[in-house]
C-alpha cells in the first residue's frame, strides 16, 4: 500500500478470489471451489481457536441421527455445503441411476438375486462407465477453461465478444436455457446407455472380452 492507504500491489488468486474486477475496470474471471472453502474455514477456525464447536457437535449429532435412520450422512452433508447449482446435477444423476437400477431389477426378477448381486449388476452397467467418462470429461473441460482464461486471455475475450454479439442466450435472463439443452441431451444419453438401449452391442462385446 502507498502512503495514502491505496492498494498498489495485490495478489488475488484465480480460485476463490475476492476481487472480480481489475483496477483498469476489466473483468477477472474467478473460479469457485466449495470444498476448498469449507476446509479453509475449518483450518482457520482451528488455528485461530475460534472454531464454533457447538455447530460442529450439532452436525455430529445430526449425522448420528441420519445414520440410525438409514440415511447416508455423507451424501446429506455434501448436499448441504454444495451450492444448488452443483447439487442439482448430482441429484439428477442419482435419479438416472435409480431408474436404471429399477430396470435392471425388473429384467432380473426371475433369477431371484440377492441385494448384493443386484447391486453388483448395477455397478456393471455401461452407464457407470459412461458416467465415469462424464466425470473425467468435466475435469478436463475445467482445466481447458481455466487455461484459456489465464493464458489465452485474448482468445477468451474474442470468443466472449463474439458470443455477446451473435448469441442471444449468452447473457441475460435466458442464459441458463442454452446450457440446459446439452445437459438434457447428456442425461438422456446416459439413461439410454444405462438401460442398454444404445451401444448395447459395444458394451456386451467389451464385457465378453474382459471375461475371456
Amino acid at each position: 500500500m502507498d502512503g495514502a492507504g491505496a492498494v498498489v500491489y495485490l495478489v488475488d488468486p484465480g480460485i476463490n478470489g475476492n476481487f472480480p474486477n481489475r483496477p483498469d475496470g476489466t473483468k477477472a474471471h474467478k473460479f469457485k471451489a466449495p470444498r476448498a472453502v469449507l476446509m479453509s474455514y475449518i483450518i482457520k477456525g482451528i488455528l485461530d481457536r475460534k472454531l464454533p464447536w457447538a455447530l460442529v457437535l450439532f452436525g455430529v449429532m445430526i449425522s448420528i441421527v441420519l445414520e440410525l435412520s438409514g440415511i447416508p450422512s455423507l451424501a446429506f452433508a455434501v448436499g448441504v455445503y454444495l451450492p444448488i447449482s452443483s447439487s442439482v446435477p448430482v441429484f439428477v444423476g442419482g435419479m438416472v441411476r435409480w431408474l436404471v437400477d429399477r430396470r435392471i431389477r425388473h429384467n432380473l426378477r426371475e433369477h431371484k438375486l440377492t441385494e448384493e448381486q443386484l447391486a453388483a449388476e448395477g455397478d456393471k452397467s455401461p452407464g457407470v462407465l459412461l458416467a465415469s467418462g462424464y466425470v473425467a470429461g468435466g475435469a478436463i473441460a475445467g482445466i481447458i477453461i481455466a487455461f484459456m482464461t489465464g493464458v489465452l486471455d485474448k482468445a477468451d475475450a474474442a470468443t466472449t465478444h463474439w458470443a455477446e454479439a451473435h448469441n442471444p442466450f449468452f447473457d441475460g435472463p435466458n442464459a441458463d436455457w442454452l446450457a440446459l439443452i446439452p445437459f438434457v441431451a447428456l442425461t438422456l444419453f446416459l439413461y439410454l446407455v444405462g438401460r442398454e438401449a444404445l451401444l448395447a452391442n459395444h458394451a456386451t462385446k467389451k464385457n465378453s472380452t474382459g471375461l475371456g
